[in-house]
């Protein structure tokens, strides 16, 4: 049975990681914790995120709880993300880390750290459909190529804090890589005022946010006659707590350094 501490665990993404992580048959929930000064701290996890009694108290930090685990799994910030990676480094303890918003340092230190230390699944969107639209985007570039223009539409809640989301940076990632560019190169992130013609090496990436919505991607291949648009929509967060739970239980016992969703769910050969 593989033990796991979840961090955020009142948050939302928390809850619905403690719910699948009790619901994985080879998942044991060991600790849960918050940041100094969250009301949850001293109440029972399961308890905050509605599923009853578990046994497993909140605590302040995760050097609180970090010698109870074989697995992290962090959905939180940026910079939490980096200093939950250095503890987990010092006790050698695996990671599963779904944050976004990580910068292009933050993520060299958390895969320098990963390879020196531990086993960690890195990816900006965790959920199963999410990682198959990966996929399928990345083949579609590579078939449709440079007759095609891609643009990508990202929507999300209102509180999200990073734009455009990661998934969508990853997605112009995969684009790019599978047409031959760099998206730091040809990103487009926003358009205003009087622009020119669209330049026929550029990857758009636009942002909406707004109320509720809990994510959606939609990438446009868009050629002369004809349009290829390609969609996910996700309406709750258990897909992404779920992907994380089969993260957790896939890691334990893998090599030092970062792995991706691509590895968990065994899409690399596709």
């Amino acid at each position: 049975m593989t033990r796991v501490i979840v961090a955020g665990a009142s948050g939302r993404m928390g809850q619905r990681i403690i719910h699948m992580v009790q619901a994985h048959p080879g998942l044991q929930l060991s600790g849960a914790f918050e940041r100094p000064g969250s009301p949850a701290i001293g109440k029972d996890a399961g308890a905050i995120s509605g599923l009853g009694e578990t046994g497993v108290v909140v605590t302040e930090g995760l050097a609180s709880v970090i010698d109870r685990a074989d697995v992290l799994i962090d959905f939180t910030f940026h910079e939490a993300t980096i200093d939950f990676a250095r503890q987990a480094a010092a006790h050698g303890t695996a990671m599963v880390v779904g944050t976004t918003g990580l910068n292009a340092e933050e993520l060299a230190t958390l895969q320098a750290l990963a390879e020196a230390h531990f086993p960690c699944v890195q990816s900006p969107n965790m959920a199963v459909g999410v990682n198959v639209l990966f996929k399928l985007v990345e083949k579609a570039a590579a078939v449709l190529g440079d007759a095609y223009d891609v643009e990508i539409v990202e929507a999300h809640h209102r509180m999200k804090k990073d734009a455009p989301s990661g998934t969508a940076l990853k997605l112009g990632q995969l684009a790019a890589a599978a047409l031959g560019r760099d998206l730091a190169e040809v990103g487009v992130m926003e358009r205003n005022g009087i622009i020119g013609e669209r330049t026929d090496r550029e990857i758009g990436i636009q942002t909406i946010r707004g109320g509720d919505i809990v994510g959606e991607h939609t990438v446009y291949f868009a050629g002369a006659g004809e349009r290829l648009e390609i969609t996910h929509r996700a309406t709750n967060r258990d897909n992404f707590a779920r992907g994380a739970a089969l993260a957790a239980a896939w890691v334990t016992g893998k090599p030092n350094g970062l792995h991706t969703m691509f590895d968990v769910l065994d899409l690399n050969a596709f």
